[in-house]
Order: structure tokens, then C-alpha cells, then sequence
């Protein structure tokens, strides 16, 4: 599939916002979270301003983007349309929450609000994944860890960015273990960050084995006769199938990005980590570099996620299962 940068921009800049959002209920759900307001309203201003630009950039996609509204109401059949609703159900929790919230969090009032709060903005993502893995049509997306990447990825770069806020808040925490330095906080962190590079790399083994069950034999029900071949192609100039379906990302810059998005996705953030266990002074430095470090990863990840997907139309244009990389 062609990678377009507005949904490259989209699912990775959302991803995030909805995965700080939840990050953040889930902090303030279990009562953890450092006292004060602004260290509340900061972060969830953050994730407002992350998915607005992500759903807004998804919305420059499409070719009549006035009418981007109708896809709301088709809810009960379509995932993009369950994603829409599901991401403005999160825009009042989010509203209340900084209307309501106070210096002091671990109320019961401000929990229950962080359990809705991180329910919205993972089933937000949990929908934007299944717009990809209910695609039969493309073998790579129709995987079981399609849907357990996108989460995993979404917590992990909306952890490292609530990491980089906190890291570098005005008024430093008195305790020695503010959620910034706290080894259970840099412990999950770093749980995720693993947890993600196991996934993503079994899901890049399943796309190297090429594992399509269409194949032109099976797609014309003429597989008895033997291996087929195409006598003359369908167009005789490229097409829209060819140019958007058809992308193909030769097997040397697939290996390379891959190497690329897994330092920056997942070793330099872990070595980010483990530097300010032993180094707790340079947390906002070593916040900001496995932030800026998870964000480039995860948009390289999305290119390649894109890039290396082939829809099974290609087979009517002499494609075949295996890869052709």
C-alpha cells in the first residue's frame, strides 16, 4: 500500500494523544498521580492538541473532506465510523475532567473519572486498529498482532510523553521518587517498550514469510489445472490499483527501516531509561530524548506498516503471494 503522509501523520500523532490520555487515567485511577492542578490540565492539553492535529490530518485524506461528517453515522457496520464516535467520547470526559479537577486527585470522584477516561481513549484506538486488521483483503494487516501493536504502541508513546511533562515541570517533586524518577513508573515504561519490540518483531517475521492465502489459482477457482499465469495484463499504463495498492518497498530500505524504527522505538528509549535509574538528574534530558526518539520511531514504524502491505488486487496484475521484495 502507498503510504500517505496524512494518515502516516494521523495514526501516529493520535495514537499518542489518545495514549497519554490513557496513561493519564490510568495514573490518576490508582491515586498516583502527583498533587496540583496544572500538572493535570498541562498533559491533558497536550493529547487534545495531539489528536486534533492527527484526526484533522486524516481528514485532509479524503477526497471530499466537507463531508467527513457522514461518516459518523455508519457506526453500526464500519470501524472508521466507530472510531469518530469513539474519539469525540472523549473530548467531554477530558473537558470535565479539567473543569473539575483540584490540587489533590486521590478522591474517588477524580478515580472514576480516570477509569472513563482511559476506558475512551483505548477504545478510540482499539477501533483505529481494527479499521486495519478486519482488512481480509491484505494479508499482512489481517494478523492477530496487528490490533496488540497499535495499543502497546499508543501506551508506550503516551507514557513518554506524560514521562517528558513531568520530567520537566516547573515546581520538582520534594519527595526523591516523583513519577518521573519512581522505578515502578520507569519499570512499566520499560515493560512496554519491550512488550512493543516483541510484537513488532513477530509481526515483521509474519510479513517476511509472505503468509497471503490468495493466490490467482485460488482466486479463480482453477487451481486443479495447475500454477497460472497471467497472458496479457489488465491496463496497459499504471492506475490508481497500481499506484496505491501495488506499493512495493525493495527488501534493503525495508531492512534498514526496520533497523531504524527498532533503535529509535525501542533501545535508545530503554537506554534512556536505565541512564536515569542510575543518573536521576538528567531525567528531563533523558525524558526529552526517548520522547523525541519514540515519536520518529513510531512514524517510521507507520510507514513501514503501510508500505509493506500488498491488497490481493495486485494478483490480477501478475503478483503473487510471496513476497517481492
Amino acid at each position: 500500500m502507498r503510504p500517505s503522509l496524512s494518515i502516516l501523520l494521523f495514526t501516529t500523532l493520535s495514537g499518542a494523544g489518545y495514549g497519554l490520555w490513557f496513561v493519564i487515567g490510568v495514573v490518576l485511577a490508582i491515586g498516583e498521580y502527583p498533587e496540583g492542578r496544572g500538572i493535570v490540565l498541562v498533559p491533558l492539553a497536550i493529547g487534545l492538541l495531539l489528536t486534533s492535529v492527527g484526526l484533522l490530518s486524516s481528514v485532509a485524506h479524503l477526497g471530499q473532506p466537507r463531508r467527513a461528517w457522514r461518516a459518523l453515522s455508519q457506526w453500526r457496520s464500519s470501524w472508521l465510523s466507530r472510531e469518530g464516535v469513539a474519539a469525540f467520547l472523549c473530548l467531554p470526559v477530558v473537558f470535565v475532567i479539567a473543569w473539575r479537577i483540584q490540587s489533590f486527585h486521590d478522591v474517588p470522584k477524580v478515580r472514576l473519572a480516570g477509569v472513563g477516561l482511559a476506558f475512551v481513549a483505548m477504545l478510540t484506538v482499539y477501533c483505529t486498529a481494527r479499521i486495519y486488521s478486519s482488512l481480509r483483503t491484505i494479508p499482512a494487516w489481517h494478523h492477530w498482532r496487528v490490533l496488540p501493536v497499535y495499543l502497546l504502541l499508543a501506551i508506550q508513546t503516551g507514557g513518554y510523553w506524560l514521562w517528558a511533562v513531568m520530567a520537566w515541570r516547573a515546581d520538582p517533586p520534594r519527595e526523591p521518587d516523583g513519577i518521573d524518577t519512581a522505578i515502578p513508573w520507569l519499570l512499566a515504561l520499560a515493560v512496554t517498550t519491550v512488550a512493543s519490540a516483541l510484537l513488532k518483531r513477530g509481526y515483521w517475521r509474519h510479513v517476511d514469510r509472505g503468509e497471503c492465502p490468495a493466490t490467482p489459482e485460488t482466486a479463480t477457482g482453477l487451481g486443479a489445472l495447475g500454477r497460472l499465469r497471467s497472458v496479457e495484463q489488465p491496463h496497459t499504463e499504471a492506475n490508481y490499483l497500481t499506484r496505491e495498492m501495488g506499493f512495493v518497498v525493495a527488501r534493503r530500505h525495508s531492512a534498514r527501516l526496520r533497523a531504524l524504527a527498532s533503535h529509535l522505538l525501542f533501545s535508545l528509549p530503554l537506554l534512556m531509561l536505565g541512564s536515569v535509574v542510575l543518573f536521576p538528574p538528567m531525567r528531563p534530558l533523558g525524558a526529552t530524548i526517548a520522547l523525541a526518539s519514540v515519536m520518529l520511531g513510531a512514524f517510521v514504524e507507520r510507514w513501514l506498516f503501510f508500505a509493506e502491505a500488498r491488497h490481493v488486487v495486485t494478483l490480477f496484475y501478475g503478483a503473487r503471494g510471496e513476497p517481492t521484495r
